[in-house]
């Protein structure tokens, strides 16, 4: 009995939250961003002490969700096309690919040099707001790129760091979902213009223009300042 009435105020409450997003934000369409709340709920869920094998039922529904729509959504069916075949169609759905491999490979171990991008004058897609980390691979290099990935990796660190040490469950579960959604976001931006992800159309948080995705994102982080400032040591 204690365990289906786990199961009741843990999975199922997720999973009819996951199918109010879905209706949603597919109406959109918006599926990255569906994604992106979908594996920070699952995180979040995972933190929380949900036993494991009711992630099984998640999954399940999950590649159940996902097959339906791979099957019944152009738009879907062509990122994941342009992902598998990235050299199909290189003036067309791989074009903004292309022209990032491009610009990383023209930076190469140093980079061009601050300001001396070539691809974001006419070539690269979004230059300023999704391609912008491809600009700063071709400007500072390979080098510079991992230097840039670690900071992403050192500020999920410390945030990891102040929701172990958050005054209640409820901060660091908050703390938990605002690191995630935005370092997550981060590296979906990155991995999808390296071609290790399906193009989404993310921005890189703290890095692309935009004044709402910006001010949104202080206001997160706001929010886990907040709550460092009542940390618990625990011994």
């Amino acid at each position: 009995r204690r365990e289906v009435s786990s199961f009741k105020h843990t999975t199922v409450p997720f999973l009819v939250i996951l199918a109010v997003m879905a209706l949603l934000l597919f109406l959109q369409p918006d599926t990255k961003s569906f994604i992106l709340m979908t594996i920070t709920g699952v995180i979040m869920l995972f933190v929380s002490g949900t036993p494991l094998k009711y992630f099984i039922t998640i999954a399940v529904c999950g590649i159940v969700l996902f097959s339906i729509l791979a099957l019944t959504t152009p738009y879907i069916q062509k990122r994941i096309d342009t992902f598998i075949h990235p050299s199909k169609d290189t003036q067309g759905s791989s074009y903004q690919l292309k022209q990032a491999l491009i610009g990383f490979g023209s930076g190469g171990l140093f980079g061009t040099g601050l300001g001396q991008s070539v691809q974001k004058f006419g070539y690269l897609p979004e230059p300023h707001g999704d391609s912008i980390f491809a600009v700063i691979g071709e400007e500072v290099g390979f080098i510079g790129s991992a230097f840039f990935i670690l900071l992403y990796l050192a500020f999920a660190l410390r945030g990891l760091r102040i929701s172990y040490h958050a005054p209640d469950q409820f901060s660091k579960l908050l703390v938990i979902g605002i690191i995630c959604i935005l370092t997550i976001q981060s590296f979906m931006n990155i991995a999808s213009l390296t071609g290790l992800f399906p193009l989404t159309g993310v921005p890189l948080v703290f890095v692309s223009h935009g004044g709402t995705s910006l001010a949104l994102s202080l206001f997160m982080i706001g929010l886990v300042v907040q709550i460092s400032q009542y940390q618990k040591i625990k011994k």
